[in-house]
């Protein structure tokens, strides 16, 4: 069984700055996408950002358009979120998400962390 692990999160005063980093407990076989979410106490979980290593291409929610960046290594299955000017409303739970193939004749998976609190606040 496959683990992501988050760190990263924190306290933080608006206009701050945190770096998340998520790492999975092994190497996988093939990434399809590799990706951010949060979720606020209350509400749905929402994407933050998106990368499909196949065309290497990032996605990200408008919010954070300009903020936010994620940077991938699929060869060794990490995936960091530099979050600059952080807001308010970027406060939340922020899960890695990974999904792929851990061997060859594996079904493609989903594989979400627990999380990592990113509290942003003065």
């Amino acid at each position: 069984q496959v683990q992501l692990v988050e760190s990263g999160g924190g306290f933080v005063q608006p206009g701050g700055s945190l770096r998340l980093s998520c790492v999975a407990s092994k190497e996988f076989f093939s990434i399809r996408t590799m990706a951010w979410y949060r979720q606020t106490p209350g509400e749905q979980r929402e994407f933050v950002a998106i990368w499909l290593p196949r065309d290497d291409t990032v996605n990200y929610t408008e919010s954070v358009k300009g903020r936010f960046t994620l940077s991938g290594d699929n060869f060794k299955s990490t995936v960091d979120l530099q979050m600059d000017s952080l807001k308010p409303e970027d406060t939340g739970v922020y899960y890695c998400n990974i999904n792929g193939w851990i061997t060859e004749a594996s079904v493609r998976t989903d594989y979400w962390g627990r999380g990592t609190l990113v509290a942003v606040s003065s």
